[in-house]
């Protein structure tokens, strides 16, 4: 089996070539973070002009690394949703196009399958159930995983996701975008504590979060008073740790509630060091592992399609394949609705 995985749900392109038996071959990515940079955010139009430029060179780059040939493809996986209907459709309509043209099936994964599973493509890698904490740009979600399909939402954002609270608040600060990485590598040189900022719905008895509220108290810190680079970098390292202090605390507790003691964290700000080293140590002090995919899969990506996409095709589920019919992206695609479709 061999699985060709393309990705353009958002700014990233990605394609990926994984083998069944031999496992992921090699992927390729472009990010499109300059291309928006000025204009503090994605343009919808940019993304979807740029996937266009990028994606066949990528693919052809990434035969010519594994020396793989088209003919030799099982399926073509493309990101069906949740994400920016004109980049899923450019990446929907490549694999469509591929898929007609080589008389093999097209496969539509949802992205934040793809995420919550990548983490089994690292090594050691989870067994089944697990609890996953998704933290993508726009999404923050815990999710019990019984079986590659069978997905139980426990808990998720009511407003603003993680990522969101990053973004906004270091646009806040006067930082670059995106605003995740660079808010980090401000807190780096700070301190947290200097600067008082709320914990949202730390002591709210679920597993849901909040975190438009925090992004409130950065906005009144900042009008409270003028802030010297001292103090910049201070706030941001509060603004850190205040995320990660919410996300463990709330994974921590759907692992006490399922009774699980297996922890996966995937999406954009798993890649957060802050975060990863507060699970770490909280994970450890409870006799429970945690588990990451590799930095550069915490990004949207193609492996994560492929390995989805490859997944399904092991286990049989196989309700978003397409032959070459009509076919459709989902920019709003709730992953339990989903996972009940299977």
């Amino acid at each position: 089996m061999l699985v060709l995985g393309i990705e353009t749900s958002c700014d990233e392109t990605g394609v990926a070539l994984y083998d069944g038996e031999r496992g992921l071959l090699a992927h390729a990515l472009h990010t499109q973070a300059q291309l928006h940079a000025d204009y503090g955010g994605v343009v919808p139009e940019l993304a979807s002009r740029d996937h266009v430029r990028r994606l066949l060179p990528l693919t052809r780059g990434l035969l010519e690394e594994t020396g793989c040939r088209l003919n030799q493809l099982t399926a073509v996986a493309y990101t069906e949703g949740p994400g920016l209907a004109g980049a899923l459709l450019v990446g929907a309509a490549t694999a469509h196009g591929l898929a007609r043209a080589l008389g093999i099936p097209a496969l539509g994964v949802h992205h934040l399958e793809a995420h919550l599973l990548s983490p089994l493509l690292s090594r050691p890698a989870p067994g089944f159930p697990f609890v996953a904490l998704l933290v993508s740009g726009g999404h923050t979600q815990l999710m019990r995983v019984a079986a590659v399909g069978d997905y139980e939402l426990l808990g998720e954002t009511l407003d603003d996701a993680a990522g969101e609270a990053f973004d906004k608040t270091a646009k806040l600060l006067g930082l670059g975008y995106p605003g995740g990485p660079a808010l980090a590598s401000l807190a780096a040189s700070g301190t947290a504590g200097r600067f008082k900022l709320p914990r949202p719905m730390m002591a709210s008895g679920d597993l849901d979060f909040s975190f438009s509220g925090l992004k409130t108290a950065v906005l009144t810190a900042i009008k409270d008073r003028a802030l010297d680079a001292e103090a910049r970098a201070d706030l941001a390292a509060e603004i850190e740790a205040a995320i990660a202090e919410v996300l463990a605390a709330k994974a921590f507790a759907a692992l006490k509630r399922t009774g699980l003691g297996q922890l996966v964290v995937a999406g954009g700000v798993g890649a957060n060091l802050t975060l990863r080293a507060r699970l770490t140590v909280g994970a450890r002090a409870r006799g429970a592992q945690v588990f990451y995919p590799e930095l550069e899969l915490c990004t949207d990506n193609g492996a994560m399609i492929a390995f989805a996409a490859a997944l399904r095709l092991e286990s049989r589920i196989t309700n978003h394949e397409s032959r070459g019919g009509a076919f459709t992206v989902r920019p709003r695609w709730d992953l339990a609705t989903a996972a009940a479709q299977n």
